[in-house]
């Protein structure tokens, strides 16, 4: 059990990324215990353990596929055993965006995204519906911008986004009764997290980030951090009559 008996509980799948190592952090600082889950990085997700450990958290941490039906089970059991509860749940895993024109993407390319962003949040959703009903506690979903203004070639990243926020309006009107709130974050372009292999790669050019720069109306692009401080207000107290509700975070550029 958790050194922690009387401290509130996250989950955060993709625990080591842009937004969500930030979620983390912040609400650790915020008094929560954290369990988090990362895909393969070891030392990246020892640095998050310390770092959360140093603001008094006490942490748990897991390696694993989140489409998986079996390893979720065991990581939310595994939780639960550690700490006794889980208060809020964040999804914030998404493997590489790959960029392409639906015309050449293949049958396994849009199988592979499906199954790691949109089969996979389901069975977190799946898993901690049961725990959230019973502390009422939050559903937090990091889904994109995407869904409100459309970018070309985006279709592989963007199409599971959209059906985890039909499962986001779902859980929404079917588990409000509980006491259990969902919500998402649509991030816009950011200068970090998976910002930085798009543009390594050339998926994302300077000169088209610097376009879309330009067409954001606050005229610079976003923080993995701005997104993260969205996702922990609306798993705050000041959000508690808050729920189903998409709430993009990109400077304006879904305008």
């Amino acid at each position: 059990m958790s050194i922690h008996d009387d401290r509130p509980v996250v989950l955060v799948a993709g625990g080591t990324g842009g937004v969500g190592r930030p979620v983390c952090v912040n609400l650790a600082e915020a008094g929560y215990d954290v369990a988090f889950t990362y895909h393969s990085n070891h030392q990246r997700a020892a640095d998050v353990e310390v770092e959360l450990q140093k603001l008094g958290a006490d942490v748990h941490s897991a390696a694993l596929d989140l489409a998986d039906p079996r390893a979720v089970d065991g990581l939310f059991a595994d939780t639960v055993e550690r700490f006794g509860r889980v208060d809020a749940v964040v999804h914030a895993a998404a493997p590489y965006p790959d960029q392409r024109f639906v015309s050449t993407f293949s049958s396994d390319q849009f199988r592979r995204h499906v199954d790691q962003e949109l089969n996979a949040f389901f069975e977190i959703t799946r898993c901690a519906l049961p725990h959230l009903r019973a502390s009422k506690g939050s559903l937090t979903a990091v889904t994109s911008v995407a869904n409100r203004r459309f970018p070309a070639r985006d279709a592989l990243s963007s199409v599971p986004k959209a059906g985890i926020e039909a499962i986001i309006r779902a859980v929404a009107l079917e588990e409000g009764r509980f006491g259990v709130r969902a919500n998402a974050v649509g991030p816009g372009v950011l200068i970090d997290g998976q910002a930085i292999p798009l543009e390594a790669t050339g998926d994302v050019p300077p000169e088209m980030r610097a376009r879309v720069e330009q067409a954001v109306p606050l005229r610079r692009l976003g923080s993995g951090a701005e997104i993260a401080a969205a996702v922990c207000f609306l798993i705050s107290p000041a959000a508690s009559y808050i729920t189903g509700q998409f709430l993009d975070v990109d400077g304006g550029y879904s305008l």
